[in-house]
């Protein structure tokens, strides 16, 4: 059931206006089907620096930046938010492969904390798109976004 719409003269809520913390998944945590051991995207910000964690997600973004010396910077999503991941040169090329053709990563590395962003420096990364796959099961497809119903 929608929610009913806020009166007109409320101020947009972070919610509303898309705000990336705060917009509403289809899909809830329960149903996802979470890679083994990943840490989901919204704890990143309480987990101390220098720890090594796994993080997983879609691939949004890759940069390779020409003045950043080889590193490449890897933006992933799972269903709680994003987690910006740094490659250096040297893990590029032992995980090629996977960086360049993963549509669906999972990263291990140790946590990095500059002011308030907070980054996954990689040490492995693992290409689980297979895992794209399950998506497709009839039980993860919720009522209200099946394509025949779409006018």
């Amino acid at each position: 059931m929608p929610r009913p719409l806020p009166p007109p003269d409320a101020p947009p809520s972070k919610a509303a206006i898309g705000h990336p913390i705060h917009r509403e998944k289809p899909l809830g945590n329960e149903r996802w089907p979470r890679p083994p051991s990943a840490c989901p995207a919204r704890l990143l910000e309480i987990v101390p620096t220098g720890a090594r964690i796994t993080v997983a997600g879609l691939v949004l973004v890759r940069q390779r930046p020409g003045t950043a010396k080889g590193v490449i910077f890897i933006t992933l999503e799972d269903e709680t938010g994003t987690c910006n991941v740094v490659v250096w040169a040297k893990i590029y090329e032992r995980f090629r492969r996977a960086v360049i053709a993963g549509r669906l990563l999972r990263v291990t590395g140790r946590v990095q904390r500059q002011t308030n962003i907070v980054h996954v420096v990689a040490e492995e990364i693992e290409d689980i798109s297979p895992m794209l796959d399950l998506l497709l099961s009839p039980e993860l497809t919720p009522d209200i976004c099946r394509a025949g119903d779409q006018p």
